[in-house]
């Protein structure tokens, strides 16, 4: 197992080893035998105690074939940022033959960061944590598997039921950002209370944990609590669950600095925020958008879940509209108010 283990991880002499060495106080040998540091950047980190401000220094490339600089760690993250040659390889694709999609995903980030952020924080969990979405669905509430899978966080039916999101011919919740944000981040807490382990909790997520279980038995006499662990029995893994932690960690290095990497994202995406009204059952959302003057495309970006676009029958319900918009279809449809933003 040490030997797989080191195999997945950069060579002594690379520039990326060289520059992870230089993050984590290490002495390469590149740097004993005069490597010196010759670019800065400045980093900040929000720490317990507020904000942390560090610099950190970046080699010259070297006149060989380029290889993806190394991303330092944040002083206080909590997902450790592991950097091998696994993670390499993903950091290349996504700045090359995946860039396009990439940037796509990036600007979509901020539609939902600040919803999956706060959450993440109200419960102590890494917000590194976001790109498992990113990694899952690009950020989009419409995504869908071939086997299934919907929404932001890619949920399988049985499991979204489980885990208290409604899932009928009327609406879907899996494809409710918020309220799919909630389950996913309990599926994840009950993963990392299972493993003691981010990375294996990640992995248990994509794969299941019956097959990271069966992984772990073939693993026998390590405890659970290390996160080396991942990379030890990566290879008893399903193939895709082989590149999904790597996946994340590539994505969130690249994302802490989409501009030094050259990424142009376009921050168009508007936060998801808005107000909550009760409406009659069988409300179509047509027919609000054309009463009230609003977008029917922007009603159906904020109830992504209303299965077609029609609140369900039998009942009033919630129906999400735009902020400052609340008293506008009170008049329009008799419903009675309940504000939220972004939350619910």
């Amino acid at each position: 197992m040490q030997d797989q283990k080191r195999a997945t991880r950069p060579g002594p002499g690379s520039f990326l080893a060289r520059t992870v060495a230089s993050f984590r106080g290490g002495r390469s040998p590149v740097g004993r035998s005069g490597w010196r540091p010759s670019r800065a950047f400045p980093y900040f980190a929000l720490g317990a105690v507020g904000f942390a401000a560090f610099t950190v220094s970046w080699p010259e490339p070297e006149a060989v074939a380029p290889v993806v600089p190394a991303v330092a760690p944040f002083a206080t993250a909590e997902l450790p940022l592991e950097v091998n040659e696994r993670v390499e390889k993903w950091m290349r694709r996504f700045l090359t033959d995946q860039r396009r999609s990439f940037e796509t995903f990036l600007s979509r980030e901020g539609a939902f960061s600040h919803v999956i952020r706060g959450k993440l924080r109200e419960r102590g969990m890494p917000e590194e944590l976001l790109y498992l979405a990113m990694i899952e669905s690009g950020f989009s509430t419409r995504a869908t598997s071939r086997v299934g899978a919907g929404g932001v966080w890619q949920f399988m039916s049985p499991t979204a039921k489980e885990y208290g999101l409604r899932v009928d011919r009327w609406v879907d919740e899996r494809r409710d950002p918020v309220k799919a944000t909630d389950a996913a981040l309990d599926y994840l807490q009950f993963l990392h209370d299972r493993y003691d382990s981010w990375y294996l909790a990640a992995a248990a997520y994509n794969a299941g944990f019956g097959r990271v279980d069966r992984a772990l038995r073939k693993n026998a006499g390590r405890g659970k609590g290390d996160e080396d662990l991942y990379w030890e029995i990566i290879e008893h893994l399903p193939r895709e669950t082989r590149d999904y932690v790597p996946k994340i960690l590539a994505a969130t290095a690249l994302a802490r600095e989409a501009e030094r990497y050259g990424f142009h994202v376009t921050r168009g995406a508007a936060p998801y925020e808005f107000e909550r009204v009760w409406v009659p059952g069988g409300t179509p959302l047509a027919k609000v958008a054309r009463e009230v003057g609003i977008e029917a495309k922007l009603l159906k970006e904020l109830n992504p879940h209303l299965v077609h676009a029609v609140t369900p029958p039998g009942a009033s319900y919630g129906l999400r509209v735009p902020v400052g918009s609340t008293r506008a279809v009170i008049a329009a449809l008799g419903g009675r108010p309940l504000v939220h933003l972004g939350d619910d």
